[in-house]
């Protein structure tokens, strides 16, 4: 029994978000990155006393900041300056607002597909243009790769930015301090800024990995947290962006108006998240390593012919499914479960370079679900279970 077999199916199905409304009820929902979870009972309480009072007016202070900073400081020895951080409504609109501040229209921003699909969408919506540097075969950073992007990024003159997922979704793959300090060489070297999205910073699975913060090791980077993940209140958005030493003036122009689109009941659910409900992560970040392997076993016994380990980080599992019959043979094998074993998964080509043949199975979700799900999964694929 994990945090994640408290809440019944058909509980999940009144909720009323993406994920329980975007198919029909025949459809087993394991796509969007929400968890299955019961919500910390600080956050509710906070949230519902705001309400009662009729606290429900335009935030104030620097409350949110100083809990992330609170959480950065216990969880990874990481000294927060509060003073230089900005809020923003979320972390995607926070990497819009920060692309403003240092590229230009037109100018070119780095990512690594596979990589979340808001990336390149959100890119578009700023006004600049996407170069990929695909992840390796190993599905870390390839820094030939990255070199060569940052040359092609820059080689018109323009400004460059280089947008990181640390955590790498879909992949859990947790960069480490020495990858980071390459990245910062290189683009110390072509004069590209960096960004990094670490909203799954804290869901980090490995008993011996740890996370390094980007800005540590990159001093003119900046970087954006946000407890939506983690905490799991997507519905009640806000992120910090945190500048390095070195890039503390240019979030500092960060205009005004930004802010004004942040929640104060968000920050209020959130900050309490952050200050109160860490005993309430760590039965959180329990439950995903159970599920982590229980969905090896499951996949192993079931769907042979999956390529997956375990990441460190994040609750997805990104499959490879390329070596599965009818996948070779062109089929979509998110289409494939979808359609004959009733299962929703993200398609792999949704994320970009190196994401057809894979599908991300998000595993926040009860043993029940996720034996559910693979059964689903196999019966779409049209795999053979092997003999145990």
């Amino acid at each position: 029994m994990t945090i994640f077999d408290t809440v019944p199916l058909d509980q999940l199905r009144t909720r009323t978000s993406e994920k329980w409304r975007h198919y029909p009820a025949d459809v087993l929902p394991l796509f969007v990155a929400e968890m299955d979870v019961p919500q910390a009972e600080p956050v509710v309480r906070a949230v519902t006393d705001a309400v009662r009072r009729g606290d429900t007016g335009y935030p104030s202070g620097s409350g949110f900041a100083e809990a992330v900073a609170a959480f950065a400081a216990d969880r990874w020895d990481w000294a927060v300056d509060v003073a230089s951080t900005r809020l923003v409504p979320d972390v995607m609109l926070g990497v819009v607002e920060l692309l403003r501040l240092v590229t230009d229209p037109g100018d070119a921003v780095v990512i690594n597909p596979p990589v979340y699909p808001p990336f390149a969408a959100f890119v578009a919506y700023a006004d600049r243009r996407v170069v990929n540097a695909p992840l390796g075969p190993d599905d870390r950073l390839d820094l030939e790769v990255l070199e060569a992007a940052f040359a092609q990024a820059t080689g018109t003159g323009g400004r460059a930015a280089y947008l990181l997922c640390h955590p790498h979704n879909p992949t859990g793959t947790l960069h480490t301090a020495e990858e980071l300090r390459a990245v910062g060489a290189l683009a110390a070297r072509y004069g590209v800024r960096v960004l990094a999205d670490e909203i799954h910073a804290p869901i980090v699975l490995g008993r011996d990995a740890r996370f390094v913060p980007t800005t540590t090791q990159i001093p003119d980077a900046i970087a954006l947290h946000s407890g939506s993940k983690a905490f799991n209140l997507a519905g009640l958005r806000v992120a910090v962006a945190v500048p390095g030493p070195d890039a503390a003036a240019d979030l500092a122009r960060l205009p005004e108006v930004v802010a004004h689109g942040v929640s104060h009941l968000a920050v209020i659910a959130q900050q309490t998240a952050y200050r109160e409900c860490g005993a309430w992560l760590d039965d959180v970040l329990d439950g995903l390593r159970q599920n982590q392997a229980l969905a090896a076993r499951l996949l192993g016994a079931q769907v042979p012919a999956a390529g997956w380990s375990p990441p460190e980080a994040t609750y997805f599992a990104w499959l490879d499914l390329r070596a599965v019959e009818a996948v070779r043979a062109g089929a979509d094998p998110a289409a494939l479960a979808l359609d004959r074993g009733r299962v929703a998964l993200n398609p792999g080509p949704t994320f970009g370079a190196g994401g057809v043949g894979h599908v991300r199975l998000n595993l926040a979700a009860s043993t029940a679900t996720l034996t559910d799900a693979v059964a689903r999964l196999r019966a779409g694929l049209g795999a053979v279970a092997t003999v145990s």
